[in-house]
């Protein structure tokens, strides 16, 4: 392999990972919850309780 093609092959290994951490960092400006907060964590305890009661409501009437 030529090292031209290897680092093309690098190049490409790297899109991946530099894409995911694009989203990590790309949050509203206006962006103020404390993602440290206890509440902050009870309330996505709670949301994520409900969603997937739902969910199991929604896969229960579709069977």
């Amino acid at each position: 392999m030529s090292e031209r093609q290897a680092s093309g092959a690098m190049t490409g290994n790297s899109k991946p990972s530099a894409g995911q951490d694009e989203k990590k960092n790309n949050l509203p400006q206006d962006f103020d919850i404390d993602m440290d907060d206890p509440e902050t964590e009870k309330a996505a305890v709670a949301i994520q309780s409900q969603f997937r009661k739902f969910q199991k409501k929604k896969q229960d009437v579709k069977s």
